[in-house]
């Protein structure tokens, strides 16, 4: 009870910490997602042993390039190496297959792919062509993210029994991802009522992509954590472990739902 009360209050600072950056201002949303992001990259070092400052540098440096440069073939190109990468951690993932990390230069590449260019996608999201700031957007994705997560957690925990991805995840079930699904469609339903930037089919894609991506991307940096031999990324949110691992469905999303939003649709 007095866990559950725990991450309670920290899961409520957090989303209210979120939605009031995303209302108050396209610079405090920047601003707050880049100091997210920072925080995922010391969090992520932590857990591979990388100690240097070069991804810090380079995550600056790239984000300030594609925030000043939406259309531009760069951010096209992190694209593609970022979905290459995320469906080659899924391949990993799904074949049961050990990350390897032989030496620093290998530890950085993939702080790169899977957190620093992750992270400049969800900076981007709710920015347009002409890099006007859509808050709402950003709003009903989360909305989306948080709803998945809590009735997965939900139902997992009350009628779980078969075992989603147990050597890596143990407490995640078949009937939790399921329940998160259904949630997360129902949510994006509701959405497309009030939300007109989308159809309501397209609400609904959406809804599966973050529903499917992010329960992978929740299994993805479980494994990371798994050959660390960690149980969280880190402690900055009590209940709930590290600014990663509050993070990382939407982290492993945001590129898809990018690239749904930006090139698909």
């Amino acid at each position: 009870m007095r866990h559950l009360l725990k991450r309670s209050l920290s899961g409520i600072i957090y989303v209210i910490l979120f939605i009031s950056a995303i209302l108050l201002s396209k610079e405090s949303y920047i601003v707050l997602t880049t100091i997210f992001g920072f925080l995922c990259i010391w969090e992520f070092n932590k857990m591979v042993a990388l100690k240097n400052y070069a991804a810090y540098i380079f995550y600056a440096f790239v984000l300030f390039l594609m925030i000043q440069r939406e259309e531009s073939y760069a951010t096209v190109l992190v694209l593609v190496i970022t979905l290459g990468s995320s469906l080659f951690l899924i391949y990993q993932l799904l074949a049961k297959k050990q990350i390897v990390f032989s030496n620093d230069r290998a530890k950085l590449g993939v702080t790169i792919r899977y957190v620093i260019f992750s992270i400049c996608f969800i900076v981007l999201l709710p920015l347009d062509n002409q890099g006007k700031f859509h808050p709402y957007l950003m709003i009903s994705l989360l909305s989306i993210i948080w709803i998945n997560d809590s009735f997965a957690f939900l139902i997992g925990k009350n009628f779980g029994k078969r075992k989603l991805f147990p050597s890596v995840s143990p407490k995640k079930t078949v009937e939790g991802f399921l329940g998160g699904l259904t949630f997360s469609l129902l949510a994006a339903l509701f959405i497309s009522k009030f939300n007109l930037e989308f159809s309501m089919i397209n609400w609904l894609v959406i809804g599966v992509i973050i529903s499917v991506i992010g329960t992978l991307g929740d299994l993805v940096e479980s494994k990371f954590k798994r050959q660390a031999g960690i149980k969280d990324s880190g402690n900055i949110m009590p209940g709930h472990g590290g600014i990663l691992d509050r993070l990382d469905s939407l982290l492993f999303a945001a590129p898809f739902v990018y690239l749904y939003i930006n090139f698909i649709i």
